[in-house]
């Protein structure tokens, strides 16, 4: 009923619908789009270091801000190094089909003894009609079979064509004084080949994986005004199969010496500490699996000093006793008040420090110290391995999977999304769960840790796309049992309005909310399922629930329209139900498609997610 009403109500539930140009938080330029299809640029912002080395901006690499108007997008940076600084702003205009006006500036702080400033583009794609090497010029003209890239400047630069096909253009050349700036425009042009060709997804309803309990939220509470009103809303349209909870340590027990479980029991509790665990009491209610984590600790846990460049504290070893005791506690009340049996207990990314820091081996003592602590309180709850910042720190994990006196105490292999992850870094993810044969969660969901510093980048295509392909990546490849998406409160908010993000309006699904509720809305007790995807441009994940009869698979079309081909359907399913999230169209249902011989066609449509879905048997009928 709700995506029926607001379905209709495109530009308030989805968005303004923006043109082609690419253009990341951070500054870089990713490409320019052509009816969906990516001319790729690669464009950022570099600065020659006074060693020689080369700055780029990317993520999380300098302190940015985003923001647009109509059809301009204007990012600010500032980038600093040991000896230099240097402010950037890039101001990216939609010129027409095909085109954008680019306009960077650098500024000097201070005097920087720098090599110089530029724009920088990576065309490997591209051969540049001018030979490798620096000149003076007015444009540059790049060719690649039948595609073409011309840039233009307002004034003659200096421009270096590596053999490496990186291209250079100066902006702020030398090494600035004080307060000096310097300024460039370039027009952008792409034509060629758009990549229409039809594509085949294969999927094996012969192997089942592991088993997809479906997508869940974070819901730690930073906003008492405006989080009600979202958590309301997404639990009302959503279904979540896991929720993840924060415990405010330090406002359980800031002292030491204090009782607060007996404090808790005469009825003296935090409200910091009451609003979390009805939260918790909230998601249990709902059937659904409770993690939690802490994030401050108070300060007789820690260790007062840290290295320098480190971020957090250690625990305090000669106060682990007293440490555990206290967490215990926490979950001992939630349990016997609260009604909740806490499924797995975390320190948040205590891999990075945020905010208890551990090493690889403390990570796994306090796994073996921790869990039969627990169980000889007469808790359930084990240990999450992991809870890293991203995938890539790997090696936090290791001491413990190889212990099997931790492996005891471990319920699942844990990981947040951000900063992205290559294939063979999920299969050793997925490797060390099934290891343990326990499952793999990610605990933290999204792509850009520092985006809520510049919180418009949440309604642009670029970043819902980014996203959901993340999500259906992981899914196909790692085949974790959730994926908790940071947050379904107002922090990172899958909706527009309600406050969030000083948006007073009525709160409205963005893209983002109707890619998150299509892809939860996976049959509940799916497998997933082996799936190939034979085209460029083109993210996949299948799923089926083998009792009921209903498979699903969802593909993120990253490029321009195309034909699909679905095979490897099972011999009973003989139609498909079809929903399409774009930017005009909030998982909107199309008609039914026929399937004969284990085979359907079905139109993706231009920068698109599209969900299919059988019927199943008539008892079994489940999701969407």
């Amino acid at each position: 009923m709700f995506a029926a009403i607001c379905v209709g109500l495109l530009a308030s539930c989805i968005g303004p619908v923006y043109g082609q140009p690419e253009t990341m938080a951070w500054g870089n330029l990713n490409g320019i789009r052509v009816d969906g299809h990516l001319f790729e640029l690669n464009s950022s912002m570099c600065v020659v270091q006074p060693d020689g080395s080369v700055f780029t901006t990317g993520r999380e690499r300098q302190t940015n801000s985003y923001s647009r108007s109509g059809k301009i997008e204007t990012v600010t940076v500032g980038m600093r190094g040991k000896e230099w600084a240097l402010n950037g702003k890039e101001v990216v205009e939609e010129t027409g089909t095909g085109a954008a006006k680019v306009d960077v500036q650098f500024d000097s702080p201070k005097e920087s003894k720098i090599g110089g400033a530029y724009w920088c583009l990576d065309l490997p794609q591209f051969s540049a009609v001018l030979a490798p090497g620096s000149k003076t010029v007015n444009s540059v003209h790049y060719t690649s079979g039948r595609n073409e890239l011309e840039i233009g400047f307002d004034a003659p630069a200096e421009v270096t064509i590596r053999k490496d096909s990186r291209v250079t253009i100066a902006v702020l050349p030398g090494k600035p004084a004080a307060g000096q700036k310097a300024h460039m425009s370039f027009t952008v042009k792409v034509a060629g080949e758009i990549d229409r060709n039809p594509v085949t997804v294969a999927l094996d309803a012969s192997h089942p994986g592991q088993l997809f309990d479906g997508m869940g939220g974070n819901f730690r509470l930073q906003n008492a005004k405006v989080d009600p009103g979202i958590i309301d809303y997404n639990l009302q349209n959503l279904r979540v199969a896991w929720g993840r909870v924060e415990m405010p340590w330090r406002a359980w027990q800031p002292d030491e010496n204090g009782d607060p479980l007996a404090a808790a029991r005469a009825g003296t509790l935090d409200p910091r500490v009451q609003a979390a665990m009805e939260m918790a009491r909230r998601l249990g209610e709902k059937g659904m699996p409770v993690i939690v984590s802490a994030w401050f600790p108070p300060q007789w846990a820690i260790l007062p000093d840290r290295p320098e460049g480190t971020r957090g504290n250690p625990l305090n070893p000669a106060k682990m006793d007293r440490i555990e005791r206290s967490i215990a506690d926490y979950l001992v009340f939630l349990k016997e008040k609260f009604g909740v049996e806490a499924a797995m207990f975390t320190f948040n990314e205590s891999d990075l420090g945020i905010d208890v820091r551990q090493t690889p081996q403390e990570h796994a003592d306090m796994i073996k110290t921790f869990g039969p602590y627990f169980a000889s309180r007469g808790l359930a709850t084990k240990l999450a391995l992991g809870d890293t910042s991203d995938a890539n720190p790997v090696a936090f994990i290791q001491p413990a999977l190889h212990d099997p006196e931790a492996a005891k105490y471990i319920a699942a292999v844990d990981f947040h999304s951000w900063r992205g992850c290559t294939d063979q870094i999920l299969a050793m993810w997925s490797a060390a769960a099934r290891q343990l044969n326990v499952p793999l969660i990610v605990a933290e969901g999204s792509t850009d840790a520092a985006a809520y510093r510049y919180p418009q980048v949440f309604a642009e295509q670029q970043f819902a796309l980014y996203e959901i392909n993340l999500y259906l990546r992981i899914l196909a490849l790692a085949q974790p049992r959730s994926i908790l998406q940071w947050q379904l409160t107002s922090d990172y908010s899958l909706l527009a309005g309600g406050g969030a993000f000083g948006d007073n309006g009525p709160l409205r699904p963005t893209r983002r909310f109707w890619n998150f509720k299509q892809l939860a809305s996976t049959p509940e007790r799916s497998f997933a399922l082996p799936v190939a995807c034979n085209g460029p441009n083109l993210t996949c994940a299948a799923f089926g629930n083998i009792a009921a009869g209903i498979y699903a698979v969802h593909i993120v079309n990253n490029g321009a329209a195309r034909q699909a081909t679905i095979t490897g359907l099972p011999s009973n399913v003989k139609e498909l139900r079809v929903w399409v999230t774009d930017s005009t169209r909030g998982m909107e249902e199309g008609a039914w498609i026929p399937v004969t011989g284990g085979k359907a066609e079905v139109k993706l449509d231009a920068t698109s997610y599209t969900s299919v879905r059988s019927a199943g048997t008539p008892a079994g009928v489940l999701g969407f």
